[in-house]
């Protein structure tokens, strides 16, 4: 299923939005959507006491709106194109590592713990495997319980059982000029 395809007919209406949900980095972008509002409000924000406004408007304030709708747009791409998920969670630390001196901080820190969180959770999202993939894993996993080859998989390999011994090779000879004067390791000091 693709971004651009709905989810399919046979799927229940009221869990289609559980559906389109799993199949990409959704908290991720809901994440980065909300560091978004702390990091480009907070330059243009002011609040009043009585009479007092206090107003935390900075130079920077073109930069934190650019950070903040930057921001808004990597979380959209993830929900919508869940294909550039890396890029997007690498764009979204590095929005959230420049927001610190340019947005008051990253948003009080607020939107820069916001901006780390949603661009490492997109970073590390993986798709699901699909049925097919994981009916065949299951499947072939099976041991055969029969004689001598009690651990032998169905595949009939036993690459599998080895795969986590590696295998020893002896030296060849020595591999520099200066492994000769090594002393079979063992090194002297005068």
């Amino acid at each position: 299923m693709s971004a651009e395809t709905p989810a399919s007919p046979e799927v229940p209406k009221e869990n289609r939005f559980k559906v389109w949900r799993q199949t990409r980095p959704f908290w991720a972008g809901l994440f980065t959507i909300l560091a978004s509002v702390p990091i480009a409000y907070l330059p243009y924000g002011d609040v009043r006491l009585g009479n007092i406004t206090l107003a935390m408007a900075t130079t920077a304030g073109a930069g934190a709106l650019i950070i903040g709708v930057l921001l808004f747009t990597l979380g959209l791409t993830m929900w919508f194109q869940p294909v550039v998920r890396v890029f997007a969670g690498v764009a979204a630390i590095v929005l959230g590592l420049v927001s610190i001196p340019v947005s008051n901080f990253g948003g009080l820190v607020i939107g820069f713990l916001f901006a780390l969180v949603g661009g490492g959770m997109s970073a590390a999202w993986a798709p699901a495997p699909t049925v097919e993939e994981t009916g065949d894993a299951e499947h072939d996993g099976e041991p055969v319980a029969s004689g001598k080859d009690a651990y032998a998989f169905e595949t009939g390999t036993q690459a599998v059982l080895a795969a986590g011994v590696p295998e020893q090779r002896e030296a060849q000879g020595p591999a520099t000029d200066t492994t000769i004067d090594a002393n079979g390791g063992r090194n002297s000091a005068g």
